[in-house]
């Protein structure tokens, strides 16, 4: 442990030193420039304007050049880039200046006409001509640096008057008036160009929904005239450009859809079956997918109006079968209809089959906070549309091994486990009742039965063998949202070849010993999942996890109400409790790859009918790298519990029924695939019921009082979304301390996490 503060020390002491030189680049500055810091924007308006921020935003957004990179008030690119100049710059500098070094920006570099005229441009396109620009630059000659100003006095905005469509006899403009009904634009609005360029987009996509196949937005023209006005208004106008072609302005039909469920490339003169089914053409030799299966995934029909919408769902629901490399829909155009008011289109969709069996293997080095840490094995033999259905077969088999690297009197044990689980999909929903398939617009559920076993032999402790069982179906509700059911959960877990002194702490333990006794979980789970994350440019973005488990009230009817509880069902006995959680975080994106990113978490659990306490698998724990970090794993909690430090048992108590937690932490980019973070988590577990085994664990009013705090900074390499983690933590408050002694800053008692991905 020493040992290891030593090195934390050295470690924080080093980056600090690195940061303090790369502050100090004045030196390096040559005598006829100076540095350029970046710029600075005043802003002024005529009249009140709405959105001012936004606007300022965009000016911003056209400023050049961009000044160095600053981290925490230095620049490390730039001096690393001035160290690797000097004669002997040493293998180090040439390394970092490498990886992440930066060539100066001096305001020599810096063009105050060009950038005016750029502000100018896109004030211009907002609606706000000829507006007053001034820049100059301001200078700090003891310092070595300088930075832009812009003055920018905005001139008053036209805005709209009156918005019409042209008239005229083409069949297609009853429809762009009909799409109207939505527009973007509305009288008394700025006159701004992103506005015009997203309703000539709108107007594109609603016509293509109706069958304009060749149609494009370029061919639409909005013509402002301010002539009829002498205070900043215009009037706006609608219509097609001279010399559309014929083809962009009639709609289109499906005539024919053509499935070749098999494609190879260049294949196409192979003839091949044709099988005739939902008014559709089924193109394989031999039969390699059901057209039965395959055909509810398919949206377009013949006789409908082409529609982009019906292509891209289409696409998305073929995707998601799991059987197929690519998708590739092409529509090819026939024969239009007399006086070429209606034009005809053939769907050709081609399908182009994955491997039919794989087998993936995954070496992994776990590092745990509890101290245990070694190699992890998992090979995952797939065969994918096992009947011709699209039915994917998963068999898993996995091996670990860990050793505790420390932890004092536990210091030695070892874990190993062996499982096997086999998945079982159907791209279909299996249920008693016929459900159209059209009902599920977005995706048509999978049916999952899945069958695992695992053997855990932790040692000097115990042997535990577990088996599970589910049936169950999931899918996409939209592009954020999705479910997962589960009607039928069942785990079977046994404890085997116990030590005397596992034996010893289950007999002092009553609670402890109650929860491994639940040996057989019969239930349903339910989980929802909403992910605004999916959209990573947006400032504000959301996601919501929430579960539901109840186990034991189907088992409990069929039980013999006769006998004592708690009572058996074939000879094992069960559990039974209703158990819900939510997990709800948000993210604010501040600028490029910077963000602010929170998570509340609430779980509770309770124990009924024929279990006194949750099962040890199904209760909730708090510390750890995905948790509270500057408590290490299953070491907080629960409430104000405090076990000794020669307790053994300590990882078995330390849990609880009841689970509260907070964490936010500000994320922001170093250089390349290299980020940072600084983070505070707060959070703990607690039981609903007294427990003298456990004092100060109960739930109470005086929670907030009984919250493990603590932050730290951390680094990730993240490279393409794989993301290593090191987060350093302290712990600010610790419950498990007497009152009045509980806020401790313990710099010298801090918690490295290592792990796999982002914590929340």
């Amino acid at each position: 442990m020493l040992n290891r503060k030593i090195i934390l020390k050295t470690l924080v002491l080093v980056i600090a030193g690195i940061l303090v030189q790369a502050c100090n680049v004045k030196r390096f500055i040559p005598e006829d420039e100076l540095l350029y810091t970046g710029a600075e924007i005043k802003l002024e308006a005529e009249d009140s304007i709405k959105a001012q921020n936004r606007i300022k935003d965009e000016i911003e957004a056209v400023l050049t050049p961009d000044p160095n990179t600053k981290i925490l008030g230095s620049r490390p690119g730039l001096y690393f880039h001035y160290k690797a100049q000097r004669e002997k710059p040493g293998f180090i500098n040439k390394f970092l200046n490498d990886k992440i070094g930066e060539e100066p920006v001096y305001t020599s570099d810096v063009d105050l006409s060009q950038t005016s005229d750029l502000i100018n441009n896109r004030l211009e396109n907002r609606g706000f001509f000829y507006s007053d620009i001034g820049a100059s630059i301001e200078e700090d000659s003891t310092a070595k640096k300088a930075k832009a100003i812009y003055k920018v006095n905005l001139s008053r905005p036209y805005r709209l008057e009156n918005f019409e469509l042209d008239t005229d006899s083409l069949d297609i403009y009853p429809e762009i008036k009909k799409s109207l009904n939505d527009t973007y634009i509305e009288p008394g609005m700025r006159f701004d160009l992103t506005i015009l360029k997203a309703e000539r987009e709108r107007i594109d996509k609603h016509l293509k929904s109706r069958g304009y196949y060749n149609f494009n937005p370029s061919f639409l023209i909005f013509e402002a005239d301010t002539n009829q006005y002498d205070n900043k208004k215009f009037n706006l106008y609608l219509k097609l450009k001279k010399k559309v072609p014929k083809q962009a302005i009639i709609p289109y039909r499906i005539e024919k859809v053509n499935i070749y469920a098999n494609y190879e490339v260049g294949a196409d003169s192979i003839p091949r079956d044709t099988l005739r089914y939902g008014n559709k053409n089924f193109i394989q030799e031999p039969e390699f997918f059901k057209p039965k299966y395959l055909e509810p995934y398919i949206l377009i029909e013949e006789g409908q109006y082409f529609n982009p919408d019906d292509s891209r769902n289409t696409g998305r629901r073929l995707g998601s079968i799991g059987a197929y490399k690519f998708v590739n829909i092409r529509y090819k155009e026939t024969d239009t209809i007399t006086k070429d008011s209606l034009g005809n289109l053939e769907a050709n969709i081609y399908l182009s089959p994955l491997n039919k069996r794989s087998i993936r293997a995954e070496l992994q080095a776990v590092t745990k906070s509890n101290n245990f840490a070694g190699p992890g094995l998992a090979i995952t033999f797939t065969n994918r549309n096992l009947f011709h259905g699209g039915e994917i077969l998963n068999i898993t088999g996995k091996f670990n091994y860990e050793k505790q690297v420390s932890g004092g009197d536990q210091r030695g044990l070892s874990s190993t486990q062996l499982g096997l689980e086999t998945d079982l999909i159907f791209p279909r929903l299996l249920f008693p009742v016929k459900i159209d398939h059209h009902w599920f617009r977005y995706s048509i559920p999978k049916t999952k039965v899945s069958l695992g076993g695992d053997y855990l032999n932790r040692s000097k402790l115990f042997s535990m063998l577990s088996a599970s069982a589910r049936f169950g179906y999931y899918w996409d509700a939209n592009r954020y949202v999705s479910h997962e059911f589960n009607p039928i959960s069942l785990n079977y877990l046994r404890l085997a070849n116990t030590t005397q002194e596992f034996r010893d702490i289950l007999d002092d333990n009553p609670y402890l010993r109650n929860s491994f006794n639940q040996e057989f979980i019969s239930g349903l789970t339910y989980s929802f999942i909403y992910n605004g994350h999916i959209d990573p440019w947006k400032k504000h973005q959301f996601f919501l996890h929430s579960t539901l488990d109840v186990a034991g009230n189907s088992v409990d009817l069929l039980s013999n109400k006769d006998d004592p509880r708690p009572r058996n069902f074939l000879g094992l006995e069960y559990a039974q409790y209703a158990k819900a959680d939510i997990d709800f975080r948000y993210h604010f994106l501040i600028k490029g790859e910077s963000k602010i990113a929170t998570r509340i978490f609430a779980g509770y659990g309770i124990p009924y009918g024929n279990s006194e306490v949750l099962p040890f698998t199904k209760q909730y724990f708090a510390g750890g790298p995905y948790s509270v970090r500057a408590f290490r794993i299953r070491s907080l909690g629960p409430g104000t519990y405090n076990p000794e430090e020669s307790d053994e048992s300590s990882f078995f108590d330390q849990a609880g029924n009841i689970r509260l937690e907070a964490n936010a932490e500000y994320r922001f980019p170093i250089v390349s695939f290299l980020k940072g973070a600084v983070f505070v988590d707060a959070g703990n577990v607690w039981n609903s019921k007294s427990n003298e085994e456990l004092p100060g664990g109960k739930f109470g009013s005086d929670f907030l009082n009984e919250l493990g705090i603590g932050g730290g900074a951390g680094l990730r390499v993240d490279i393409q979304n794989f993301v290593i983690r090191f987060d350093l933590a302290i712990p600010f408050h610790n419950p498990g301390l007497d009152k009045g002694e509980r806020w401790t800053f313990a710099i010298d008692e801090p918690v490295l996490n290592f792990a796999i991905g982002y914590p929340f």
